[in-house]
């Protein structure tokens, strides 16, 4: 793992998740005020597919200008998740078991570690961007969990 991967990691570590979700604290987001909303809006097919276009924007981005780098990309992911995955569990598990969240909360939650971290793994090659800005939600206690709009326009929506 990358030393910016790890450095990213013990950010989201430090960070209080899911401490000021339902708060109207922002109006850079459409702030949603239930669980329930929430869990709508991660399992759509829209926002599933924005967030897969993103990682696939991100990939192509990455073989424009580093086909060599671009080819370690599935040994990357196979390497990060031994650490992404667990990480992602633990930070969650009040969560999930306070509010009886589903399975497609861990695994939106996962996909945004890992693919934070990939970024950071591939920053040297493009800058981070979508999921870097997924991270900062987290960071700041609340849930990214869709968008209103036609992306890019539009606005993220958080819990």
């Amino acid at each position: 793992m990358h030393p910016r991967a790890k450095a990213t990691l013990e950010k989201l570590e430090e960070a209080d998740w899911f401490s000021c979700v339902g708060k109207k604290d922002t109006t850079a987001a459409i702030v949603l005020s239930s669980w329930t909303e929430a869990i709508e809006h991660c399992g759509a097919i829209e926002w599933e597919n924005l967030c897969l276009e993103a990682v696939n924007q991100y990939r192509e981005r990455l073989v424009e200008r580093s086909r060599e780098r671009f080819n370690k990309w599935n040994e990357i992911v196979d390497e990060l998740k031994k650490t992404t995955k667990p990480f992602a569990r633990r930070k969650i598990e009040v969560v999930v078991r306070d509010h009886d969240l589903p399975k497609v909360f861990e695994d939106t939650v996962h996909w945004d570690v890992l693919n934070v971290c990939m970024e950071a793994e591939y920053a040297d090659v493009y800058q981070p961007g979508y999921y870097a800005s997924q991270a900062y939600w987290y960071v700041k206690g609340h849930f990214p969990c869709g968008w209103d709009g036609e992306f890019p326009k539009g606005k993220r929506i958080i819990y």
